[in-house]
Formats: C-alpha cells, sequence, structure tokens
C-alpha cells in the first residue's frame, strides 16, 4: 500500500473529534431554540383538547335534556377540575334534585390540571334573545352552583367557560342561551 492510499484508507474510517464537536454544537443550539417552542405547541393543544371534550359534554347535556324532556345540567367541581352531567328529578319532598347520570357514556371527566377554568354569566346579546326572552329561574339556581343548565325546550344557561393554560393562552366557551349551541372565541394571551 502506498502512503497516500494508507491517508486516504484513514480519512474514510471516521470522524475526527472537531468535526463530532462542531455536530454536536449544531444540534445543541437547534434544540436550545426549538424546545421552548414545542412546549407552547404542547400546552395549545392541550387547551384546545379540553375545549373540545367540553364542547362535547354541553353537546351531550343538550340533546339528553331535548330527547327526554328533562332538565340536565354539567356541573364543574372547581378543586379537582371534574364535570359530569346531571340530570333534575325530584327528592322525597318534592323539590328539584340533580343526581349524576353514570349509565350515560360520557357523562363525565376531568380537565387537565394544567388548564385552569372559570365560569361566568354572560350578557345576551340581541340576537340572542329576543325582546319576550323570560329569564330563566333554573338558571339562576344553576348561576348559584358551578354548574351550566340545558332544558327541553332546547335552551341553555347564558355562561362562558373560560379555558386557560400556564402560558397564559385562553379559549372561551360561549353558551349560546337560545339555542344551546357552543361558540369557541381566542381571547388575548393574559
Amino acid at each position: 500500500m502506498t502512503l497516500e492510499a494508507d491517508k486516504e484508507a484513514r480519512a474514510r474510517r471516521g470522524f475526527t473529534l472537531i468535526e463530532l464537536m462542531v455536530v454536536m454544537t449544531i444540534i445543541g443550539v437547534t434544540a436550545a431554540v426549538i424546545i421552548p417552542e414545542m412546549g407552547g405547541t404542547l400546552e395549545d393543544a392541550l387547551l384546545r383538547s379540553s375545549s373540545r371534550d367540553l364542547t362535547g359534554m354541553f353537546d351531550l347535556a343538550s340533546s339528553q335534556a331535548i330527547s327526554r324532556n328533562q332538565t340536565y345540567r354539567v356541573h364543574f367541581e372547581r378543586s379537582t377540575g371534574r364535570y359530569q352531567l346531571e340530570a333534575q328529578k325530584q327528592d322525597p319532598y318534592g323539590r328539584p334534585a340533580f343526581v349524576p347520570m353514570h349509565d350515560v357514556y360520557g357523562a363525565e371527566g376531568t380537565l387537565d390540571n394544567r388548564i385552569n377554568f372559570e365560569l361566568r354569566a354572560q350578557e345576551a346579546s340581541p340576537e340572542e334573545a329576543g325582546p319576550d326572552t323570560p329569564p330563566n329561574a333554573a338558571g339562576e339556581m344553576a348561576m348559584m352552583d358551578e354548574a351550566i343548565g340545558f332544558y327541553p325546550d332546547g335552551t341553555a344557561d347564558a355562561r362562558d367557560v373560560i379555558l386557560r393554560d400556564r402560558s397564559g393562552f385562553q379559549l372561551a366557551l360561549h353558551v349560546n342561551p337560545v339555542t344551546a349551541r357552543v361558540r369557541i372565541i381566542e381571547l388575548e394571551r393574559k
């Protein structure tokens, strides 16, 4: 073997230490730039997933109320982030009471602990409430509770659910009181 062939064979065998260090530095810088952006993407995906889950629960409550001709509500437990579907029944004294619906598929869920939520009363816009729309006494009862009521006539309590992730991104689930439809609105970052 000639000297030139020997040098060429050594050069093809691997990388030098300097070449490996340069590549590792490039990977490190790239990771330092990309990883914080991916965290925001994960938080955003979690926020959107939570909003879809709640929207599905509201749709279930509305359809159960209409099909069974009975008042339903989605009740929230602030301390645990848990929510569940409840039906209005009569207690032994004839007073209305709400009982959890364990026999309905998808009738309960839990918000991820990285998502904060807040229930707010909303002012009905002129498009949503006509001049003859009466205030809903059952809706006032649900307002005192951490719940949103859905009624057999297809209406619902005028409530907004504000979801916020740890990065400050927010979504509002706006429940239309006339149609019980939910509209997801992106809010300004806090």
